[in-house]
């Protein structure tokens, strides 16, 4: 690529609220310039404006704003934009129309299955990209070794790009296509995303779709198998749908901005941002590469300018916003994620992995049941904080305002009605006197209550806090949130096995600066840098960029000696697609690098790696592009603490990745003064010790070899930067900061309840449990732990009760406390430091066998009992009993469903007993029909990670003791209950003082009936005064001969979900919940059944079936399906099992969804490739089932339909309810339709399978399910249409994203 000296050339970030512009001029100097992104009073377009306003004042020339600019001047423009993002958020892209393989209509509605928020009982999930679905009669489907459907049908067999060998069964009819599309045309939609099943690998079909789309008219054809050619039809469709969506929208703004300069740009070389860190031409800028375009700029521009080759020190990218936060990680290599959401959507492409999580300058401060909360809600650019005089409200902002750490003289006057006055600490300060009295007002009020429970865990209870003052108000808030991005830094290094005070904290971003030595202390990290631009890094970074070419090719080989051919020639094939791409735009071979990436994984598992072999160079054992085996190996090794020697290694995918130089090298040099700096004046600043003197100083006024000592404030055109105590801040030659932080002067807490330390222990608690899972999912070796993340981890005070839990999956959330309660019941002084316990009996709290709960206590020197307990309950595959699975339909005892431990002692001395647990894991065999475990190994595998979990989680406890004190950590876990537990009194007092209003009764009952008759009646009682209740399920029906009859820990498990849906706030999910609420079970009742029930139905159709008759009771919304639809089949060489969706219930203001996981369980479905891919089957349908929701004001959610073609003899297992019953209706809503379960025989019979069932399938055999619909909520009135809920826009809470919350959601979606 040319170099264009003697002309401009500019790099611009064009954001949602301000546009950033770097210039390098012809002479080598550099400007940089900021200007609001909308200003359409003064410019149509703010790069042009940028662009223009630079050649004015630089030339001396006029360059009027009505004309189009001269581009004589202009060398290159780079430019990363969030007008992707934006429309994304907005949902405001292109009409657009999916076309999809028959039978899979709603298949991008149904998605995953899992719901977002899992105690939000208004399903809020994004709406569908598309405006109509055409389906087309084609259908392809890869061939099985073994198969032995006997199919007449099949068209012809044809060879995919992945080297498997595939079937036509129903060829494509263009003519009827053709009809379709003109359809669509006439109602004024153009543009088209095309998904048909298996395209990934055999794409002719949507080639044809495509030609003729284009020849009739349609201006934006995306194609699945060419925006994103990988296996999995969900994201792929979510992908090529965004594509369709969003690329017109980009090129309706190139042409806009294009319009602005003579001749449309020609000769200029125009190139814009990608998601993935690389720069591509104008012309290639498309959609689905698009969405993080803004951000991507600011990870290129620290990792280049902040990362060390030579110490090779990793780098933490902490881009603190308005409205939000983004860190990354870089160390050496871009790290890369290739599924990611975004805005609802999740996209199929190569991303750099930016974590955004929802804390920025101006997110919301709350104060809520004694807690410090600060977002997710944000004041936005309007109204703004309260400091803008916009009337917007209290936000960190403010609080950095209010401590003197931001200084309103510094600040241009831009705010106000008319945007022309300065920063309001007036408005501010008024905003936090208000706050302040609300908080005190509590503290006064609640103190004694919440200090009850605080001091049953120390030897002396001061008298209760103080009252707060303004500052330490705004302190806390402050705290909070920096503990609030503190956690996402931590999941993001500790995921992969890195320690975090091991990197450096690059900061960027207007906000940033002032809380990055605090997070840097908070994490241990001892270096913080700032670069000079690092208010417009994002914009930098472009200049800074390389040009980008991706080639990717799906691929279906094992890494083995036989492979090597094909696999290189592939290679080479990409390779030389990269490098001619690259030439054509200018580079010379010098200029231009390749790096080759194999998709790799274990045969057997979906936990996919991404793997370059630089560094790993080729040998006779390897391909030639590199040893990728050793490669693969020492990555898994490191981010999963082991490897699988025996097991072959499968190519998913090949990807070329090639760079074009064209980076610029930045020649700045600062001015040396080693004399001391002088500050521009002095102010006061508050810290924990009050308020100090502090210099200030402007950043331009600063030389190389000068020290800041703290307290300081450095300010710059585009941001603050606080020096706190015991830090220092240093020029570098560069002009950039680079500070030193020092630890912190240890404060001394005391038992005594503080507000502001209650939020920080909240947080520090669950990440001890987020924690504790990050070291299970990355040591256990089984699909249900490693990939489907089923279970959890939690932590837990001395008396057994819950402090901790993460994630939340509902079934789990009270039922830990029960175990661990019960061991201490039974084994009391017997526990002992090294000993660690394995139970799952149900009368020891068990949920059903397959959750495993291993719990180690925690011991402190000095001290006689367990101060602490850490636990984690993890599904494993296969404990025996009499069906593969360990879920048998059709169980009549426990003993049926596998190996039972109650007080089974897993570690002795720190010993792991391997020998015995394997005894007991095999002994099921000695029932008739039964079989020990079948997966031994896997079991083995995943209890040993397990233990190490407990270590983690053992060893963090143990350094919050060693920091503050046993006294102090046990009496802030009394408070953490507490403050569940006032939550929960507020909502019962609420409630009740309602419904008393309406009824003059205190009183709520209901019942439900399970399909066989069962009854399950609850009688509520609430104490108004005391907020407390009795929850009476005295009267539901007995123990069942069957295994539908639940453990008492789920019904409390139940309990604890309701109560935490009704409260409706986030708030700590532990024992306190249950503080103010006794439970009566009738003992021997299906609810409390017997020691040896068969209970595997219990947990997973019963624990529905209570939570329908909580909410029914308190009248909070309709019946969902009330089922988890449980299918499994297999035979000796495969298993596969299943939970599917149905619908929810409607409620107050809003239509229950449709296909949708609900209340108790949210597991995510395996995609229909995946699907056909893996095991005997063939999808033949999966869509919603039209008008199964009740009718009513609000509607129900529909249930779904879902046909299963067997190819070969399996058994196929069905536990399932709501067949006979229907889901309930509520206030005059109709119920939503019973669920049913067909087959239908190759030979032509259709057979009511019923509920619950067992029954062999031969080839042919079609198992067709109809899930439940959802009840409806509210009498119709005559006339009414279906009336749409309220959608929010995804701007009013800003979406989370990257691989941590990928995680979260992977991990509540189980």
């Amino acid at each position: 690529m040319a170099e264009t000296r003697g002309k401009f050339d500019f790099a611009i970030d064009r954001g949602g609220t301000f546009t950033d512009v770097f210039a390098r001029l012809p002479d080598g100097r550099e400007r940089v310039l900021k200007l609001l992104s909308r200003d359409p009073q003064n410019y149509k377009d703010a790069p042009t404006e940028g662009i223009r306003r630079v050649l004015e004042e630089e030339t001396g020339k006029v360059f009027p704003r009505n004309q189009p600019v001269d581009t004589s001047l202009i060398g290159w423009i780079r430019m990363g934009t969030t007008v992707a993002t934006n429309a994304l958020l907005e949902r405001e892209g292109e009409r657009t129309a999916l076309l999809v393989t028959r039978g899979f209509k709603d298949l991008l509605h149904i998605g995953t299955q899992a719901r977002p928020k899992l105690f939000d009982l208004e399903v809020e999930m994004p709406e569908v990209l598309y405006e109509e679905v055409i389906e087309v009669d084609e259908r392809v489907v890869l061939c099985q070794d073994g198969c032995q459907l006997p199919r007449k049908d099949c068209k012809r067999s044809v060879k995919g790009s992945t080297g498997d060998s595939l079937e036509v069964w129903k060829e494509l009819n263009l003519e009827q296509v053709e009809k379709d599309l003109r359809a669509v045309l006439s109602r004024g939609i153009t543009s088209l995303a095309v998904l048909l099943l298996h395209a990934y690998t055999w794409s002719d079909h949507e080639k044809a779709v495509g030609s003729l789309a284009r020849r009739l008219g349609f201006t934006q054809v995306s194609l699945s198998s060419e925006v994103m050619p990988m296996v999995r039809a969900v994201p792929r469709g979510y992908t090529v749908c965004a594509d369709a969506y969003l690329t017109p929208k980009i090129h309706q703004y190139l042409k806009g901005f294009t319009c602005g300069f003579k001749g449309g740009l020609k000769d200029v070389d125009v190139l814009f941002m990608q998601s993935d860190g690389g720069l591509t031409p104008m012309g290639q800028f498309c959609g689905s590469r698009a969405i993080l375009s803004g951000p991507a700029g600011g990870v290129v521009g620290y990792a280049i300018t902040s990362y060390s080759q030579t110490e090779k020190k990793p780098v933490i990218g902490f881009d603190m916003g308005g409205t939000s936060t983004d860190v990354s990680r870089y160390a050496g290599q871009y790290e890369h994620v290739f599924e990611a959401t975004t805005a609802g959507v999740t996209l199929q492409a190569p991303q750099l992995d930016i974590n955004t999580v929802a804390a920025g300058g101006g997110s919301r401060l709350f104060f809520r049941s004694g807690m410090f909360v600060v977002g997710p809600e944000s004041a936005g650019a309007h109204p703004g904080p309260a400091c803008y005089r916009k009337g917007g409200p209290l936000t960190v902002t403010d609080a950095n305002l209010a401590l003197g750490r931001l200084l309103p003289s510094f600040f241009p006057k831009i705010f106000g009605p008319k945007e022309n006055e300065p920063l309001s600490l007036e408005e501010t300060m008024k905003h936090f006197h208000h706050l302040t009295e609300e908080i005190n007002l509590f503290l006064s009020s609640n103190q004694s209550q919440v200090a009850r429970n605080g001091s049953n865990h120390s030897e002396k209870m001061p008298n209760g806090q103080s009252e707060m003052s303004v500052e330490e108000v705004a302190m806390g808030f402050i705290r909070v949130a920096n503990e609030a991005m503190c956690r996402p830094i931590r999941a993001l290094t500790q995921a992969k096995g890195h320690d975090t005070s091991q990197h450096v904290l690059a900061c960027f971003g207007g906000a940033g600066g002032q809380h990055a030595c605090a997070i840097a202390r908070a994490l241990g990290m001892k270096t913080v840098f700032i670069h000079k631009y690092s208010g417009i890094l994002s914009a930098y970074g472009l200049a800074l960029a390389d040009v980008v070419e991706e080639v990717q090719e799906p691929c279906s080989l094992q890494y083995e000696q036989q492979s090597f051919g094909a696999l290189d020639q592939r290679v080479e094939q990409l390779t030389k697609r990269c490098c001619d791409t690259l030439s054509a735009r200018g580079f010379s071979s010098g200029q231009i690098t390749t790096e080759v990436f194999l998709h790799l994984r274990y045969e057997g598992t979906d936990c996919a790696l991404m793997v370059t072999a630089t560094g790993y160079p080729s040998n006779a054992q390897s391909c030639r592009a590199g040893d990728f085996r050793t490669a693969f190996t020492k990555h898994y090794l490191k981010e999963f603490g082991f490897t699988i020697p025996d097991r072959p290694i499968m190519v998913d995918d090949i990807r070329v990745r090639g760079c074009g130089k064209s980076g610029i090298t930045s020649v700045y040099t600062t001015k040396v003064d080693k004399r001391g700096a002088k500050p521009v004046t002095m102010t006061k600043c508050y810290f924990e010790g009050g308020y100090l003197d502090t210099s200030v100083f402007l950043w331009e006024e600063l030389a190389c070899g000068q020290s800041i000592q703290g307290p300081a404030i450095i300010i710059d055109k585009n941001s603050t930067i606080l020096v706190e105590p015991c830090c220092e801040a240093h020029l570098t030659e560069g002009g950039d900061i680079c500070m030193t932080v020092g630890s912190d002067p240890h404060c001394i807490l005391g038992t005594e309840l503080n507000t502001v330390q209650l939020s920080i222990f909240s947080h520090r608690f669950m990440s001890i449990a987020e924690q504790m899972g990050r070291v299970l999912q990355r040591t256990s070796i089984s699909t249900n732990i490693k990939e489907r993340l089923d279970f959890s981890c939690a932590v837990f005070g001395p008396n057994g009760g819950l402090v901790s839990n993460a994630p939340h999956i509902p079934v789990h959330l009270g039922a830990m406390q029960e175990t661990v309660q019960f061991q201490i019941k039974s084994l009391g002084n017997k526990l002992e430091e090294g000993d660690v316990i394995l139970s799952n009996h149900p009368c020891a709290g068990g949920s059903h066998l397959p959750d495993l709960t291993v719990i180690t206590p925690v011991f402190k020197k000095g001290v006689s009992g367990p101060v602490f307990f850490v636990a984690s309950r993890g599904h494993h595959a296969d404990i025996g009993g009499i069906t593969p699975g360990s879920m048998p339909p059709h169980s009549t005892s426990l003993q049926q469903e596998g190996a039972v431990f109650t007080s089974f002692k897993l570690v002795t001395g720190g010993v792991f007993q391997e020998e015995a647990v394997t005894e007991a894991l095999m002994a099921p065999a000695q029932y008739p029909g039964c079989s020990g475990t079948r997966n031994l190994h896997d079991n083995i595998s995943d209890l040993r990670a397990q233990v190490a979990a407990n270590q983690r989680g053992s060893q963090l406890v143990g350094e919050l003791i060693d920091s503050y004190g046993l006294a102090v950590v046990q009496a802030y876990m009394g408070y953490i209950q507490s403050n569940a537990e006032l939550a929960v009194r507020d909502m019962l007092k609420e409630f009740a003082c309602r419904w008393r209003q309406q009824t003059g009764s205190l009183e709520v009952e209901s019942e439900d009936f399970m399909d066989d008759g069962t009854p399950i009646r609850l009688r509520v009682q609430i104490n108004e005064e005391e907020g407390s209740a009795v929850f009476d399920f005295t009267g539901t029906g007995t123990e069942v001969w069957g295994n539908c009859n639940a453990p008492r820990a789920i019904t409390l498990s139940a309990l604890i979900y309701c109560l935490r849906c009704m409260v409706g706030q986030d708030i700590p999910l532990n024992q306190g919940c249950l503080t103010p609420i006794n439970v009566i079970i009738p003992p021997g009742s299906i609810l409390q059944p017997s020691q040896n029930a068969a209970v595997v139905g219990g947990n997973v159709l019963t624990s529905q079936r209570v939570v329908d008759v909580i909410f029914k009771a308190f009248e909070v919304c309709a019946a969902s399906q009330g089922c988890m639809n449980n299918i499994s089949f297999g035979s000796e060489k495969v298993g596969y099992y299943e939970t599917v969706a149905g619908g929810a219930g409607a409620g107050s203001g809003w239509n229950g969804r449709s296909g949708v996981h609900s209340h108790m369980t949210n597991t995510r479905i395996t995609d229909p490739e995946i699907l056909e891919k893996r095991y005997p089957v063939i999808l033949e349908h999966f869509s919603l089932r039209c008008s199964s929701g009740g009718a009513g004001k609000y509607y129900g959610g529909d249930g779904v339909i879902r046909k299963l073609l067997f190819r070969n003899k399996v058994v196929l297992s069905v536990l399932t309810e709501r067949r006979s019953t229907q889901p309930y209706g509520l206030l005059g809503g109709e119920d939503g339709a019973a669920g049913l379960n067909l087959l239908h025989r190759a030979d032509g019979r259709v057979l009511n399978l019923g509920a619950k069932t067992s029954v062999s399938l031969e080839p042919g055999d079609m198992f067709c399910l109809y899930t439940p619909g959802g009840g409806g909520y509210g009498k119709a009135e005559e006339g009414d249409s279906r009336l749409q809920t309220k959608r929010r826009r995804f701007t009013e809470t800003f979406p989370e994203r990257g691989s941590v919350f990928e995680y979260r959601m992977a991990q509540e979606a189980v």
